[in-house]
């Protein structure tokens, strides 16, 4: 009786892992993912602030789909002007994706989706001036730096 148990228990655990490898994926490092904005984005919004968007097109990775067009997106903000003494261009990072019902953390190269007139200057370094924001359903391209397994 515990013999039968122990091999249905096992049978059931196997059979759940090999159902979880076979929703398993990984996106290479380098792999480019679209998105596009859900809200506006401004260039005063403070660093660290985070902002929903959509995957824009498939992701394929050897020539099958694993993430599709509309899923769930975070993009995060990683510099901005809105410190009026540290004003910086607007720099935007994607930091996570929903996959299967959870949010997966990626590691992506800055997206820098423009920037308002810029004044060069010895000690301050680059400026901004003005503000500049980023429309809803804008799109937006950021590079894997690590690759993403899930």
């Amino acid at each position: 009786m515990i013999r039968d148990k122990f091999i249905a228990v096992t049978a059931i655990v196997c059979v759940c892992f090999a159902a979880s490898s076979l929703n398993a994926a990984t996106i290479p490092a380098g792999t480019t993912i679209t998105v596009r904005t859900l809200s506006s984005i401004s260039s005063t919004d403070r660093v660290g602030r985070t902002f929903g968007a959509q995957v824009d097109q498939d992701v394929v990775v050897n020539g099958k789909v694993v993430v599709k067009a509309g899923t769930k997106a975070v993009v995060e903000i990683q510099s901005s002007g809105a410190l009026p003494r540290a004003s910086k261009a607007l720099t935007l990072d994607l930091t996570s994706i929903s996959v299967n019902g959870r949010d997966v953390a990626v590691k992506t190269n800055s997206f820098e989706p423009g920037s308002p007139k810029t004044v060069r200057g010895m000690r301050a370094g680059q400026i901004s001036i003005g503000t500049f924001v980023v429309q809803p359903r804008s799109k937006m391209h950021f590079q894997l730096r690590e690759p993403v397994t899930w």
